[in-house]
């Protein structure tokens, strides 16, 4: 019901920002809740963060927090997910994620999908 395009990644220097963006497709974007996740090479796919379908809450995993923001643009069908400060080991492979009504958390959720954007943070 919803299509996800990722874009924004690149390579960055540590201590550097990117910004993230997730395009979706549908009339009903503003009725999902949104995530980011990533997988970086030899582990699983982890929660980064998220925000419900209303702009009322957000979450963030613990390694991000104080230096991420997800949020949303609903009259533009995008998530956005703004990251400063960044580590090397951000890097990975970003993906966008959508689950009606409520935030996906992880990957049991079953959201949808887009295809992903990497994030090389150098040292």
């Amino acid at each position: 019901q919803v299509q996800l395009v990722e874009s924004g990644g690149g390579l960055v220097q540590a201590g550097g920002s990117l910004r993230l963006s997730c395009a979706a497709s549908g009339r009903t974007f503003s009725t999902y809740g949104m995530a980011w996740f990533r997988q970086a090479p030899g582990k699983g796919r982890e929660f980064v963060a998220g925000i419900n379908r209303n702009d009322a809450g957000t979450v963030y995993a613990d390694s991000v927090k104080g230096r991420f923001a997800i949020s949303r643009d609903n009259a533009k069908n995008t998530v956005y997910l703004q990251m400063i400060s960044l580590k090397p080991e951000d890097t990975a492979v970003y993906y966008c994620a959508a689950r009606p009504g409520v935030i996906p958390t992880k990957p049991d959720d079953q959201p949808y999908w887009g295809q992903g954007t990497q994030v090389t943070v150098s040292s």
